[in-house]
Formats: structure tokens, C-alpha cells, sequence
């Protein structure tokens, strides 16, 4: 499944999607007021965090005008749905099943699919993912990636897993289009500064990329 969505521009203002893995009912509205107010319009609760469905609906209710609230690690076309139904506008999968992109895709939401190699890639295009996410970046490098935009068709490409504030230029320069900040943003427990601290640093990372 392929068309104009698919080689889409970034559907996020701001290229960066903030990753809450771990997190709490009772933390979540905090830290994503916080991520909003720093700019950020992607956020992603992974589906292996407590009471996730809770925090994803509350998230929605809260600031679902302001922000793309999504989920991650789905893995199943049932876990699709519950989104839907909760009101998230994009999944994060850790890879390329087909069955759940296609009908992520007919339920109306936005895919970003995990992939390594190249196969991968064009399997999750094929399937009708919109952007793609390569997962563990830190393990592939700058290197993979600049080779596989050799490749790829000019559809949003973001980088996860290991990806600090630091090296986010080098991915940038490389050819992705953004990066999915996960445990370098923030940590179950940790204050809500804190969170808003290390988001205002990979913004300003990937400001200082534009200038």
C-alpha cells in the first residue's frame, strides 16, 4: 500500500517525538504540559507502561488539540483499536507487521514503523507505514542511515535508541528527518524539570541544526 501519504512531509511541526516509557497515570499530565510548553507536538506512551490506556486517554483529553498523542510497542491490531478508541493519532511499532500497519492505517492513524535493514524499510512502506523509525540507531550509526536515504524514497525517517542531544546533528546531516527521544528524556520517577530540561535540549539541538 502506497500513495501521497506515504512520502509525506513530517506530520510533526517539530521533528522530535518525546517517548513517556514507563510512565504513570498520575505523572503523565505534568510531564506532557511540560513537553507541550517546550515546544513539543509528538508524544509517545509506550503500550509496556503502566496503565498505559489511562494515561493515553487522559493525555488525549487534556491536550489532544494541541499535541499528536500516540502510542508505542503496538503490537497487534487490538492494541490498534484501543487507540483509536481512546482518541491517539499515531502508533510507533518496534517493527514491520504488516497486518497491524495496514489496519492502523484503515482505522485513520498516522504509522511511524521500527525497522533495521533496508527489507524492512520497503516492507513497512509497502504495508502503508508513513515514516519510519530505525531502531537502535546508536547500533547502526550515521553511516547506516546516510546508506539507506541512498535507497529510500523521502518519507520521514526518524532515529531512536540511544540518540543524544550531541549526536542528533551528526544523524540530521545523515538524512533523518527527526529522532524518537526515549530514556535520554526521561525516566520513570524523575521530576517534571527534569523532563522539561533534557526536552529543551534536544530542541535546542535540533534548532542549532537549521541555523
Amino acid at each position: 500500500m502506497t500513495d501521497d501519504a506515504t512520502l509525506a512531509t513530517p506530520t510533526f511541526r517539530l521533528p522530535l517525538i518525546a517517548i513517556l516509557r514507563g510512565i504513570g497515570p498520575q505523572e503523565t499530565l505534568a510531564h506532557v504540559q511540560a513537553l507541550i510548553e517546550e515546544g513539543y507536538d509528538a508524544i509517545e506512551i509506550p503500550l509496556n507502561s503502566p496503565d498505559w490506556a489511562r494515561s493515553i486517554g487522559d493525555a488525549v483529553k487534556a491536550f489532544g488539540e494541541r499535541a499528536w498523542i500516540g502510542g508505542g510497542t503496538v503490537l497487534t491490531p487490538v492494541d490498534v483499536d484501543a487507540l483509536t478508541d481512546l482518541g491517539a493519532r499515531f502508533i510507533v511499532t518496534p517493527n514491520t507487521d504488516p497486518l497491524v500497519i495496514a489496519h492502523a492505517r484503515r482505522r485513520g492513524l498516522q504509522v511511524v514503523a521500527g525497522f533495521a535493514t533496508a527489507s524492512e524499510a520497503f516492507a513497512a512502506i509497502a504495508a502503508g507505514a508513513q515514516m519510519l523509525k530505525l531502531f537502535p540507531a546508536s547500533t547502526y550509526g550515521t553511516g547506516h542511515v546516510r546508506a539507506l536515504r541512498a535507497v529510500l524514497p523521502s518519507l520521514p525517517l526518524f532515529v531512536v535508541g540511544g540518540v543524544s542531544a550531541s549526536a542528533l546533528s551528526g544523524y540530521l546531516s545523515a538524512g533523518s528527518c527527526g529522532a524518537g527521544i526515549g530514556g535520554e528524556l526521561y525516566k520513570p520517577g524523575q521530576p517534571v524539570e527534569r523532563t522539561r530540561e533534557n526536552a529543551r535540549a534536544f530542541r535546542q539541538a535540533y534548532l542549532d541544526t537549521l541555523s
